[in-house]
């Protein structure tokens, strides 16, 4: 049987090969970290390569995602479908081994991680998921869930404030399935972090409530060892295990340094570093009793039959929980979602009552949550404000985990990487919601949930300058349009009950991606609609109001401004124009209509065409074309009540007649 020493470098050999062939990479960490991840997977991991998406696996996240080439070594030499070549086509096009961990391109791959931070807030948000689903469905001596979350992080993560965030939050929680391990080595991309980084971190998360393990030599298999059953045994606390490490381990001249953390050691360097590790083979090579040291078919194909048992005897002794803990592990909707969702839709066009959209929201969080209780829902200490809250709305506490609503506090972007992490648990549709001119904070959580296709939810309420005397601070502008832009992310902006109603139901069938759902703070008046407008809601773009005959000019609005096209249709047609006026409530829907459906919406033909936001004029072009007009904002706003700020800003019913009238005139 190969030494402990012989398994961790064959993570170090495959690393520093890897990254030599593809001429770029991050060597230092996982040959710094190999140690570590050795006892991990091979002492605690409970995984099974055959099934990577065993509901009961534990998860394993690397944070430090720029070393992840410690990630694919230990999926290749575990037994994953990760073949050799792959390793060899690191940071190659269309390989399963980017620079990055990415999710979906290699199997036993968690999450993307790469942007510092974001993997710890991820492994929070599972880690949650776990604790409360465990919370809902476990019984009696039936531990059904019941896995740990194991996080790698480095400096660089803990230096990220979205890492403050998530690891405050997952103290106040008490997750004590969370154990993530802090490459203690020093180093960064600028050199010795003495002098950017001196913060007494195991003090810090003793601060935050953690169990902390410090001083751990991360190059000794038996402290590691014994550091980790000491984690897992306080359940109560998460725990945070302080690993002094050594980066590029094993490298004679380049080990310790900032030499090693983001280039290739050199042909020559990697000569000394077999020597120094005596490890004699050559490029990719791996014996074959290395490989069956870390083979984890066998064992994982064990736990997964030991728990398949279980659930087995779970299922007959509460059939309804253990299927309905399978629906949702399989992210099905409920039976008789479709019908309750649009009987709710329906009435809620003939309730028709004028209120502000984040108000219409609430109610149609009401209903959805009476029909699928995987929602679990919560706000970055907003709640009163982006009316998240529902009747059977029920926190989650560290002594009580069996709720549905998580108050985040004032933490916009950890927030948003906790729901990563929830989404790609499994088990839940997480929203979270904040105001939308705070989305700033969060976005590249939310783009990371747009690139790995999580079904999540974000709502952004006090939508323009129309929320009023908080001025410009809070008054988003280019937001919008920064949201509709993101890839794979479906935006929503509705204009009354109605439209909200769609939006939620849209954003809740959805599996391959998120989508933000933006609400007004003011009241908004309810639209008339026939039952096929109603249909039409869904596609993204529909004809509210049409005239007799062709249209002379085309009015567009979205969200709050459109009762203002339709007030400006009343004008114009006042005055024999033709006008036509098109809601828009979500452009990315409208635009995966097919040719004819646009075309029927809004015709080449009609070049006269007024778009109206309370947001950037910019990106409306591509619908009024160059012959069209925008109004809409090109500053910031100002302080004052949102009625006065619309009516000074020209987001008005006048304005938009004019600016129709100077297109037909011309």
């Amino acid at each position: 049987m190969p030494s402990r020493q012989q398994l961790a470098n064959a993570i170090r050999a495959l690393s520093m090969d890897a990254v030599q062939q593809a001429n770029s990479g991050h060597p230092g960490a996982p040959m710094g970290m190999a140690d570590i991840a050795e006892v991990l997977w091979n002492d605690f991991l409970q995984h099974n390569p055959a099934n990577p998406q065993w509901a009961n696996r534990d998860r394993f996240i690397m944070s430090n995602g720029h070393g992840s080439m410690l990630v694919y070594s230990l999926l290749h030499l575990s037994g994953y479908e990760l073949p050799i070549e792959e390793l060899k086509n690191f940071r190659q096009l269309h390989s399963k081994t980017p620079g990055h961990p990415e999710y979906g391109y290699a199997p036993g791959v968690e999450t993307t991680t790469g942007p510092l931070g974001q993997g710890i807030s991820n492994a929070v948000g599972m880690a949650i998921a776990e604790k409360t689903l465990a919370a809902q469905f476990n019984q009696d001596t039936f531990n059904i869930v019941d896995h740990f979350t194991y996080c790698f992080l480095g400096d660089g993560c803990l230096m990220e404030g979205i890492s403050h965030e998530a690891s405050s939050l997952a103290g106040t929680l008490g997750l004590g399935k969370l154990v993530a391990f802090w490459d203690d080595n020093g180093i960064s991309i600028d050199g010795h972090v003495e002098g950017w980084f001196t913060d007494n971190t195991p003090a810090r998360f003793e601060a935050y409530g953690w169990h902390v393990i410090a001083g751990v030599d991360g190059h000794d298999p038996q402290a590691i060892k014994e550091a980790v059953a000491a984690a897992k045994a306080n359940t109560k606390q998460p725990t945070l295990i302080c690993c002094k490490t050594v980066i590029g381990f094993g490298s004679p001249n380049k080990s310790g340094s900032h030499d090693s953390h983001g280039s290739p050691l050199g042909a020559d360097e990697i000569t000394a570093t077999r020597e120094f590790l005596k490890w004699p083979h050559g490029p990719f090579e791996i014996p074959a009793d290395i490989y069956a040291g870390w083979d984890a078919k066998s064992s994982g194909a064990e736990l997964e039959e030991t728990w398949n048992a279980q659930f087995s005897a779970y299922a007959n002794a509460h059939p309804e929980l253990a299927a309905e803990l399978t629906r949702r592990l399989n992210g099905d909707l409920p039976a008789d979602f479709a019908e309750k969702a649009q009987a709710f839709v329906e009435q809620s066009q003939e309730k028709a009552e004028n209120v502000a959209s984040r108000k219409a929201s609430q109610n149609s969080i009401e209903a959805f949550a009476a029909i699928m209780p995987e929602i679990l829902g919560g706000s970055a200490d907003l709640a009163g404000s982006n009316l998240t809250l529902w009747s059977n709305a029920k926190g989650i506490s560290a002594d009580d985990a069996n709720g549905n609503y998580l108050y985040y506090g004032v933490r916009e972007f950890g927030m948003s990487g906790i729901m990563n992490g929830i989404g790609l648990h499994g088990g839940f549709r997480p929203f979270g919601a904040t105001f939308l001119m705070f989305m700033e904070y969060a976005r590249n959580a939310v783009r990371m949930a747009s690139l790995m296709g999580i079904p999540n939810i974000f709502v952004y309420t006090h939508d323009s300058i129309g929320q009023g005397e908080d001025g410009p601070t809070h008054q988003p502008i280019e937001q919008v349009a920064n949201l509709r832009l993101t890839p794979n992310l479906t935006t929503w902006r509705p204009c009354d009950g109605a439209e909200t109603a769609v939006a939620w139901k849209s954003a809740l069938e959805r599996k391959d991606g998120p989508s933000a759902l933006v609400f007004s703070r003011q009241g908004l008046p309810a639209q008339a609609r026939n039952a096929e407008q109603l249909a039409n809601v869904a596609k993204g773009g529909y004809i509210l109001k049409e005239c007799d005959g062709v249209p002379q000019v085309i009015l567009i609005g979205t969200g709050s401004e459109v009762g203002v096209a339709m007030d400006a249709a009343e004008q114009l047609s006042a005055k024999g124009v033709a006008v036509r006026v098109v809601s828009m409530p979500s452009t990315s829907v409208f635009d995966q209509q097919d040719a004819a459906y646009r075309e029927a919406v809004l015709p080449r033909a009609v070049k006269a065409r007024v778009a109206v936001e309370a947001a950037h004029v910019d990106y409306w072009s591509k619908y009024v074309g160059l012959d069209g007009a925008v109004v809409g904002m090109s500053t910031f706003g100002e302080s004052a009540p949102g009625g006065v700020l619309l009516k000074h800003f020209g987001i008005t019913a006048d304005a938009v007649a004019q600016k129709a009238h100077g297109l037909l005139n011309c």
